[in-house]
């Protein structure tokens, strides 16, 4: 159980409903004049102005023949008024005001109880309590809420050529990007990160960090993935008893991912080998492992985030593989763009950071010709 503002980015974990119809009276969208919208039939039509009704105003109020109340965006409708004319199709005349435009019964005023009625449910267990969810839990007095708990995610990078990030790497070494990446795409999917010590490519040492690992809800494991000589995630797994569900996936870049589960009792940890590339990294993330982080999270399955714009410039490309290629998206709502980034491949970290999104590739597709539509990954 969590303060209202806390449970932001959270899953919900119980049913909120309305405490009342919503709205609670037939409200006014619009500032003008509160009318009948019969006495309208012939314009201009001049009427009685008999009152003034403010938001948030508890005021009894009649509308009859030929009569008119002054009314804010807000505010309840008055009886016997079944429209608004909004206030730039009026001119006001001391006591009257002259209308220039009907209205139909209902224009420019919301029914009470037409979006929600008392008792309905308005969110549900498994939504993620983004800003509009916080909103509807305020306005039915919900000041705390209870809500899942963040999924806890270790990751581990693995490989002798990776230092941390406070160290002078040598000339042939790099520093730990993907542990800090994917540590921050944890977080922002709502997970709470776990960052491991880097595994050197010694098995021993390996098998240790590993067995830390699954002591969390699901284990990140960046390098090691590959068919290399000293790439022993999967020996090493092996010797975990481990059940791997698929062992490389049809996708560039991020062949080499692999899905499985280390069991210990009656309990299962499942986990990731993600290829070491930076982009690699975060690609295979957002395809595979923010999925299974939302399922342990108690949410719902969400679809990927597909769009379509217009390519800027041609391509080629390799085929037999679907690939995700870094690019940015643009243009104008009337006419969206996308610009493929040249990059230097998945080991491109700087190429990736100017990306907003990924063109997908079909496998059978080698050639892309400027101004054609083409698929976009947001991400």
């Amino acid at each position: 159980m969590v303060e209202l503002l806390e449970g932001a980015g959270q899953i919900l974990a119980e049913p909120v409903a309305a405490d009342r119809n919503f709205p609670p009276f037939a409200r006014a969208t619009r500032d003008g004049y509160a009318v009948r919208s019969a006495d309208l039939a012939r314009l201009p039509a001049t009427l009685e102005i008999v009152g003034e009704i403010k938001a948030g105003a508890d005021v009894s109020l009649q509308v009859g023949p030929a009569q008119a109340v002054s009314i804010m965006t807000g505010a309840a409708a008055p009886a016997g008024a079944d429209a608004v004319v909004m206030v730039e199709y009026s001119s006001l005349h001391g006591k009257q005001v002259e209308i220039s435009r009907a209205v139909k019964p209902g224009d420019n005023i919301v029914p009470a109880g037409s979006e929600a009625k008392r008792g309905e449910r308005l969110l549900s267990p498994g939504m993620r309590m983004d800003h509009k969810a916080i909103a509807v839990a305020a306005s039915v007095g919900r000041a705390r809420l209870l809500v899942y708990s963040k999924p806890k995610i270790a990751v581990l990078s693995t490989g002798d050529e990776i230092v941390d990030i406070d160290a002078q790497p040598s000339a042939k070494q790099i520093r730990n990007s993907n542990s800090y990446s994917l540590a921050a795409q944890v977080h922002a999917a709502g997970g709470e990160p776990v960052i491991l010590p880097t595994a050197r490519d010694e098995a021993e040492e390996l098998a240790l960090l590993l067995r830390k690992g699954l002591e969390s809800d699901l284990l990140l494991i960046t390098g090691g993935v590959s068919m290399g000589k000293y790439d022993l995630v999967e020996q090493v797994l092996a010797s975990f008893n481990a059940t791997l569900f698929f062992t490389g996936v049809r996708i560039q870049p991020g062949r080499p991912v692999v899905f499985g589960e280390v069991r210990s009792g009656e309990r299962g940890t499942p986990l990731f080998g993600l290829p070491g590339n930076p982009v690699s990294t975060m690609v295979t993330f957002d395809l595979f492992a923010r999925p299974v982080m939302d399922a342990l999270a108690g949410a719902k399955p969400q679809p990927l985030r597909f769009a379509q714009a217009l390519l800027k410039s041609e391509f080629t490309t390799k085929t037999g593989l679907t690939r995700f290629l870094p690019a940015v998206v643009g243009g104008s709502a009337e006419r969206p763009e996308v610009e493929l980034i040249r990059w230097q491949g998945s080991g491109d970290l700087m190429a990736a950071s100017r990306a907003n999104c990924y063109i997908v590739v079909p496998p059978e597709r080698e050639r892309f010709a400027a101004g054609e539509p083409v698929a976009v990954l947001v991400v």
